[in-house]
């Protein structure tokens, strides 16, 4: 047998079980299987709202299940494991039984399937949606939808974590469906992004007396020469001066006497400024003398 056909086989033997299963405990909150094949035979965990209906006084109600398999199905020894719910609604075979019960008693349609909505949103799910198609009204069939949350629609987010239950009701006008969603509150996708793990960052208070740098305006900084905003901080380059040729001598000989010149004048200079002769005696000391 090819694999293609192993896997449909496979799968078309798990949804009679699951038939099969419902059929029986339906009244005990049947919440789906999970079916695994071993070498000693096919091991079975049945989730239920109430495990005591499943198992029955002393096990017979699920050893006449185990034999209905065994006889029925074909299925080599099989071993139920009966699981219970603990949240049951975020099992959304069993929020899909409970609206079809409703819609039985004669509940209206709309107000059984926001109570679904409303108690599967208050359980701490990030999504759901119900679907309810039919004939409603009238003999013409027609469909209302509720979602509320978020429940994506593609990918593999929506294939490994959206969780999926069909129930068939039969009514006086016709068949209904009604389809659950149900996205649970620990389901991770990759568009959503957590901020718990940071590192948190201590607030330095201020030290009292020491207080803080006063802020400089673009004209004051203009002023000063500091660069403003916007204004880049260029180094100065150095000036460099091109002579031409044979300006060299000149330049060194302009050099020399700026040198010479600032010194001390020379010895002969001086004794030229000593030799001056000193200013004659006025006439007014000659005139005394001749009185005597």
């Amino acid at each position: 047998m090819s694999v293609v056909k192993r896997i449909i086989k496979d799968s078309i033997e798990r949804v009679k079980v699951d038939e099969l299963l419902y059929n029986e405990y339906e009244q005990a909150g049947y919440g789906g299987i999970t079916l695994t094949k071993t070498p000693l035979g096919t091991q079975i965990n049945l989730f239920a709202m109430r495990p005591g209906r499943v198992i029955g006084k002393r096990g017979k109600a699920i050893k006449d299940a185990s034999e209905r398999l065994e006889t029925e199905l074909g299925l080599p020894n099989p071993q139920i494991t009966v699981v219970e719910v603990e949240v049951p609604e975020m099992n959304p075979l069993i929020m899909a039984s409970r609206v079809a019960n409703a819609l039985e008693r004669g509940v209206h349609f709309r107000r059984a399937i926001f109570w679904s909505l409303r108690r599967i949103m208050d359980s701490g799910a990030l999504g759901c949606e119900i679907v309810l198609k039919g004939p409603l009204r009238s003999a013409r069939a027609r469909f209302e939808k509720v979602v509320e949350g978020y429940v994506p629609k593609a990918g593999e987010p929506a294939l490994r974590y959206v969780k999926k239950a069909t129930i068939h009701i039969k009514m006086k006008r016709g068949v209904l469906g009604v389809t659950v969603h149900i996205v649970p509150p620990d389901a991770k996708f990759p568009d959503k992004v957590s901020l718990d793990n940071l590192p948190e960052i201590e607030y330095q208070q201020p030290i009292p007396g020491l207080e803080p740098e006063a802020e400089v305006s673009v004209e004051e900084a203009v002023a000063v020469g500091e660069p403003s905003e916007g204004q880049e901080l260029t180094e100065p380059q150095p000036v460099v001066e091109t002579l031409e040729p044979g300006a060299e001598e000149s330049g060194e000989i302009a050099e020399e006497e700026s040198e010479e010149s600032s010194e001390e004048p020379s010895a002969e200079s001086q004794v030229k400024v000593d030799s001056e002769p000193e200013p004659e005696p006025e006439d007014e000391d000659l005139d005394e003398e001749e009185e005597e």
